[in-house]
């Protein structure tokens, strides 16, 4: 694994999926440009504001459609491997879709696929969600390996659910695409990331939604870069763009051996 630079994108993205494929292709090269090999996309970087109509028409069959062959020809032409957020795909419900996270190799070539296991329900004053209603929850916890080391896949809501990461096993790195709400975000966003890569003992990189979409919805932003010891490296507050910095094998491996919290678990417990 040694030394690399990963890359979190942050976007504001709207309803028109071409002008957010545009935005985000833009963002990736200067991902690419600034030394990255591994690049992340936020949660439903292809759409944001749409109806769960459009949502639902939007899906895509794996291995099938434009957004996955916009997401395998970035990584092949920036020559990085890309985390794709999330979108779209068939669910076995005709009437719902599973919000799905893809990794493309520097290749393009399509080498895991993540399904959203939780699914946000959320009533505060004007703010209504139940994902339920559309979204058929993926059942798969998913890790898969890389050149900078073994790498655990999780989505937005899946933060909040630390046996999800457990059941991961030991990973280098955690990857966690979202669109968290500002009101959820404002509370707990930047604690529950820094206690997953702490109880883990690994890097963890969660770009995000972040900022005022067309329809009046407000995400989070505030995409983050954080070490084994929960240590902040990068982060971006409200706004499109970037971050990155460097994760270091080394890094993992000192923590792990002057505190082996790790290997001190009792998993049947």
């Amino acid at each position: 694994m040694g030394k690399n630079r990963i890359a979190a994108v942050q976007m504001v993205s709207g309803p028109d999926i071409a002008a957010n494929l545009e935005h985000a292709d833009g963002l990736i090269a200067q991902a690419a440009a600034e030394g990255a090999s591994l690049v992340a996309l936020p949660e439903y970087f292809l759409m944001i504001g749409a109806s769960d109509e459009a949502r639902l028409a939007a899906r895509e069959r794996l291995d099938e459609g434009p957004v996955q062959r916009f997401l395998s020809d970035a990584a092949r032409r920036y020559g990085v491997w890309l985390v794709g957020g999330s979108l779209p795909l068939f669910a076995s419900a005709p009437d719902k879709m599973r919000n799905s996270c893809l990794v493309y190799d520097d290749s393009g070539r399509r080498v895991a696929r993540y399904d959203k296991i939780h699914l946000f329900t959320l009533e505060m004053g004007k703010e209504s969600y139940d994902e339920s209603r559309t979204i058929e929850a993926g059942d798969q916890v998913v890790a898969f390996d890389s050149p900078l080391g073994r790498i655990g896949l999780a989505i937005c809501y899946d933060l909040r659910f630390p046996e999800l990461f457990r059941a991961l096993g030991e990973v280098d790195l955690l990857i966690l695409p979202s669109a968290f709400t500002d009101v959820t975000g404002r509370a707990h966003w930047e604690l529950l990331l820094r206690a997953r890569a702490i109880e883990n003992q690994c890097y963890l990189l969660a770009p995000a939604q972040g900022g005022q979409h067309t329809t009046g919805r407000m995400t989070h932003g505030n995409s983050m870069i954080v070490d084994p010891w929960g240590e902040m490296l990068a982060r971006l507050d409200k706004g499109a763009g970037i971050i990155v910095a460097e994760i270091d094998a080394a890094r993992i491996a000192e923590i792990r051996r002057s505190l082996p919290a790790l290997r001190h678990r009792f998993p049947g417990l």
